[in-house]
């Protein structure tokens, strides 16, 4: 807070409920009185259009009747205005008010009154331009380097700056690569327009490079961009400042001239061919800005607003002064009212219109003398009793969700996965290229332990996996019923799946006295789907590529213990080896040390080794859970395969760069398709018959190509998803690892999971961060 406060001069309140921004403020001779006195003109969003003279009897004094010269409401929010020599024939200042899709040029004058009302304002419209796209800002200069006129620049909302040689309209030209409308100014030094872009770039278009670049009647496409006849509109210069601007200046000064942008965070001064020539980090969130030429040879002065009700004053980057204001600025000027140079007036967004000065004469507070008086402890007690009461009174209001009891929801959902596969399979659609493919049945409960209503049960598994029903919609469930549905889990790709979980979600409403439509309500569940599933027992290969070993604290146990449904009880060999083959053709073996406390298993494939290492842990940790055995861990000593970990990240990468290609190809067949379709529609619709030109056969060839285009895209897309599952099967064996190698927690692997593992699917949009490492 600033010991030293903004000196109220002259102040006022605009209308009521009125909204404003920092265009809507301008202070000039606008009545081109020629006494050098100039005038407060100011626009609303409302559409009052509102003429300032102030005349205050002894600073400090509110609005007087005669202050305001001129209020007016225009049918249209008023976006900006501004005062320039607008008229052609005339070197006169005159009031350009810009709307969302009109300009308007407006003479104001005043007559002499005759009676105790004083003189009386009033504008004239001189010309108007219906402007055909929404406006943004505009800005004013002598574009061309004319002389004795201003000409109007306005940048729309979707990029197009329109031109308008006062009474009649130029041309106009579409920003390259715009995405957001940002400030727009002119520098007539350089006759080049500056803005900001939504790149956080500052960026010059010369005047003439607009004049001759192609007509931008409408917008084109790129490709025909490249074909038209003109000049491409390129910019003369670019500096990337790294944030959003809220303004853009340019100040001229002996013989020079700077460019001036407030940022979010700091603000930038800029030579006229784009370097800085200084930047000053600002310390509070600014909100409007105004550069002036300083009285010191050489430097600049800028007023910079912010959201704390302050008001800087800053010589190049050092700050000279600092005041306090009333209220946030957004829009700050500077004017010569009733000969006081150098007023500064600055406007709210609320409408607080305010001329002051800076004094030194600050506004101190003294707090008045508090009268003593004893403190009555009784009094103090009785009154601290009182409102615990009214507290504990208030919070005994109805609950709006019904208290459920302890330990038990409203509704209850469990799966029960079939011990046993379908004896016979359920399997439809499968791409498995096997004898048979087996499903598994599981069976859905939901008991409702209070009256429900719309209940809906989605049932997902991730693929290759698919469901013989994964939707089932229920009506109202009465209190203590329950719901029982059956459904098959069975192979569909042709590919080993990452995950042998799925999860049961319903979604459901409780009604209460105080909704009766119901409160939504979700209950979930996991189910853990069997090994045999997927693969089937078969013999053990001696060779294998890839080997990991699993150490044990705890005696080996042996595999027909942990698996007896693959194992055969009187097979002896199967105690220490046994053997497992994917449906997909793909054959794991798993081993288990006479000696030692090791587990070895090894297959051909680094993803084939994730779902049996994990069926191992996990059938080893229930093992040892039913012998109360606590202290048993696994730990892994081995080094883990990140080579072979890395070509199935660029094998995937790989394949996603010509899904790319494939798009992009199929894009342009397709428009090139288009266009040969629109010229025989041309041809065929000519009263006069004219040869094809071969453009039958042209079309014919075009549409095999899509044809095999297409084809080739879908393949490559089938690809793209084996690739995603061994990626994910990979990956997933890789944080074991790590989790077994570094003992982690079930928090850290959780963390582990989250970074690598953000998404449940492959998709063209979303890039899975591991193709980052």
């Amino acid at each position: 807070m600033s010991l030293f406060k903004a000196r109220d001069w002259w102040s006022t309140a605009l209308g009521e409920k009125e909204e404003f921004d920092q265009g809507c403020l301008c202070v000039a001779d606008v009545d081109n009185s020629g006494s050098g006195q100039d005038k407060i003109t100011v626009g609303s969003y409302m559409g009052y259009l509102r003429i300032f003279n102030p005349h205050p009897v002894k600073p400090g004094d509110g609005m007087q009747a005669e202050d305001l010269l001129l209020e007016v409401q225009l049918r249209d929010p008023i976006l900006q205005v501004e005062v320039g020599k607008f008229v052609s024939g005339t070197e006169l200042l005159h009031l350009a008010v810009l709307h969302c899709r009109k300009l308007c040029v407006y003479a104001v004058s005043g007559t002499l009154g005759n009676v105790e009302h004083g003189n009386q304002y009033h504008i004239k419209l001189m010309y108007e331009h219906n402007l055909q796209r929404t406006a943004c800002n505009m800005t004013y200069g002598p574009f061309g380097g004319v002389k004795g006129r201003d000409l109007i620049c306005i940048q729309s909302m979707d990029g197009m700056l329109m031109l308008f040689e006062q009474e009649s309209y130029a041309f106009g030209r579409f920003l390259p690569g715009f995405l957001l409308p940002g400030p727009l100014t002119y520098s007539s030094r350089t006759d080049s327009f500056i803005t900001v872009s939504s790149c956080q770039q500052v960026e010059s278009y010369k005047y003439q490079v607009l004049a001759f670049a192609t007509d931008a009647d409408e917008r084109q496409e790129t490709e025909q961009q490249k074909l038209s006849s003109g000049k491409r509109l390129v910019m003369d210069w670019v500096l990337n400042i790294g944030e959003q601007a809220l303004d853009i200046c340019v100040v001229s000064f002996n013989q020079t001239s700077s460019v001036f942008v407030l940022g979010e965070r700091n603000f930038f001064c800029l030579k006229d061919n784009g370097q800085i020539r200084f930047m000053k980090k600002l310390d509070c969130s600014p909100s409007c800005f105004l550069p002036y030429c300083s009285v010191s040879e050489g430097t600049i002065n800028s007023l910079v607003g912010n959201h704390n009700n302050m008001l800087h004053v800053y010589q190049d980057v050092t700050l000279k002064w600092a005041t306090q204001l009333p209220h946030i600025p957004v829009a700050v000027k500077v004017g010569n009212l009733q000969d006081l140079k150098g007023v500064i007036v600055t406007l709210s967004d609320s409408g607080h219109l305010q001329c002051s000065y800076l004094g030194t004469d600050p506004s101190l507070f003294q707090a008045p003398k508090v009268e003593s008086r004893e403190i009555n402890y009784e009094e103090l007690d009785r009154e601290m009793k009182e409102l615990q009461k009214i507290i504990k009174e208030s919070t005994k209001t109805q609950d709006i969700l019904p208290k459920s009891e302890k330990g038990y929801d409203d509704l209850r959902i469990t799966a029960e996965v079939s011990p046993d596969l379908d004896v016979v399979s359920q399997a439809i659609d499968s791409e498995v290229r096997a004898e048979a493919v087996p499903s598994v049945t599981v069976k859905i409960t939901l008991q409702s332990r209070l009256a429900v209503q719309k209940t809906k049960l989605s049932i997902c598994v991730q693929p290759p996996l698919a469901l013989t029903h994964d939707q089932f919609i229920f009506d109202d469930i009465e209190s203590c019923r329950s719901k029982a549905v059956a459904l098959s889990v069975f192979l569909k790709g042709n590919c080993p799946p990452a995950e042998l979980e799925g999860n049961a979600v319903a979604s459901y409403s409780t009604p209460t006295d105080l909704n009766p439509e119901g409160i939504p309500r979700v209950a979930q569940c996991k189910f853990r789907l069997p090994l045999r599933l997927i693969c089937f027992p078969a013999q053990p290969s001696k060779t294998a590529n890839h080997k990991l070993t699993i150490d044990t604290n705890k005696p080996p146990v042996s595999l027909v213990n942990l698996f007896p449904d693959f194992a055969d009880q009187s097979d002896e060999d199967q105690v220490n080896v046994l053997g497992f083959q994917f449906l997909t053709g793909s054959r794991i073996t798993l081993l288990a040390s006479k000696t030692s406390q090791r587990y070895r298993i090894q297959s051909e494939q680094l993803e084939d080794l994730w779902l049996i290492t994990k069926e191992l842990t996990f059938r080893l940790e229930e093992h040892f859970k039913k012998e109360n055995s606590k202290d048993f861990t696994c730990t892994f000593s081995g080094s883990v395969p990140l080579q072979e970990y890395f070509e199935l990240i660029d094998c995937h990468f790989e394949l996603r760069l010509n899904a790319e290609k494939f798009e992009e190809l199929l894009s342009e067949r397709a428009i090139q398709f288009r266009a040969i379709e629109r010229r025989l529609l041309t041809r065929f619709k000519d009263k006069t018959p004219a040869p094809l030109q071969h453009l039958d056969t042209l079309l014919e060839g075009t549409y095999r190509q899509i044809i095999a285009l297409a084809d080739a895209a879908e393949e490559n897309q089938a690809n793209m998803f084996q690739a995603f599952t061994k990626l994910k099967s990979a990956t997933q064996l890789v944080i074991m690892l790590i989790s077994l190698w570094q003992k982690l927690s079930t928090d850290q692997v959780a963390i582990l999971e989250a970074t690598f593992l953000p998404l449940m699917q492959d998709t063209q949009e979303l890039v899975r961060i591991c193709e980052i490492y």
